[in-house]
């Protein structure tokens, strides 16, 4: 079985290095977020000033991937989705549509994002639980058509801290926004809490984009490395190897240090 690990996971070394890292050591994709020490642009839940990442440059870093046979699968943007403020949440989905313009010069297919949330209030609400929501769509709805423009695809990450924390709930999504450029990003150890490992395929294995490769406990707040939580992998795998063979497993919560052995564990599971 192949494997990834998102760019992220190596903020210490410049883009070309973690390229050259992940050909080495025999990783065949990556989700690429610009947060290397030579193209720092990544902000978790919020945005950043990318006017210097000029198309030229943003091809650059594209190349040094593929050039060493790395495929991008998707470009990592996890902006906040549901942000309350409008005028803020206008500039969310304009950074959003400015990484699917890169995502579209460069063939790269997928565009990632969790739902977001408002820091200090993360998780579900039930005050704010139903506006949040159809902000959510609302917001869904605008980038759908911003993605059929450039011919790129949303890969939403649902998770238990958020206002979509089950897979049943990301498919009464997907039909609710009404599109087939809304894909999933599935990270099992997001939804393990709410949702068996069997769950998660029979609602969304045909809307699956990639997978984000890590675990966690089912009482825990945050994931662990993948191998360390309680998800069952060997029944994980055979369900992933009948509904949806050679998609992307991108590893995550990784670092230069730990991330061959846990590489090693997936093999090992798979």
């Amino acid at each position: 079985m192949d494997v990834g690990v998102v760019s992220r996971s190596f903020p210490h070394l410049k883009n070309r290095d973690i390229a050259v890292f992940l050909s080495r050591n025999g990783f065949k994709w990556t989700e690429l977020c610009f947060a290397s020490i030579d193209a720092k642009y990544w902000v978790y839940n919020g945005r950043s000033d990318i006017s210097t990442l000029t198309e030229d440059r943003a091809a650059e870093l594209v190349s040094d991937y593929r050039s060493r046979g790395v495929e991008v699968t998707s470009i990592g943007v996890f902006t906040n989705l549901i942000e309350p403020d409008e005028q803020e949440l206008a500039q969310n989905l304009a950074y959003f549509e400015a990484h699917m313009a890169i995502a579209s010069q460069n063939q790269i297919p997928y565009v990632a994002t969790e739902c977001g949330f408002i820091p200090g209030r993360r998780g579900i609400c039930a005050d704010t639980y139903e506006s949040d929501f159809q902000r959510l769509i609302s917001s869904l709805k605008w980038l759908v058509q911003k993605a059929e423009e450039y011919n790129v695809a949303i890969a939403l990450e649902p998770c238990v801290l958020d206002v979509v924390p089950s897979a049943k709930r990301m498919r009464d999504l997907i039909e609710q926004v009404e599109s087939d450029r809304l894909k999933v990003l599935l990270d099992p150890a997001n939804l393990i809490a709410n949702s068996s490992e069997e769950d998660m395929f029979n609602y969304l294995a045909p809307h699956i984009a990639y997978f984000h490769g890590k675990d966690r406990k089912v009482n825990d707040t945050y994931g662990r490395v993948f191998g360390d939580g309680d998800i069952d992998w060997p029944l994980f795998f055979n369900l992933y190897h009948n509904y949806t063979p050679g998609v992307p497993f991108i590893l995550e919560y990784v670092n230069i240090d730990n991330v061959c052995e846990i590489r090693d564990r997936v093999l090992f599971s798979s």
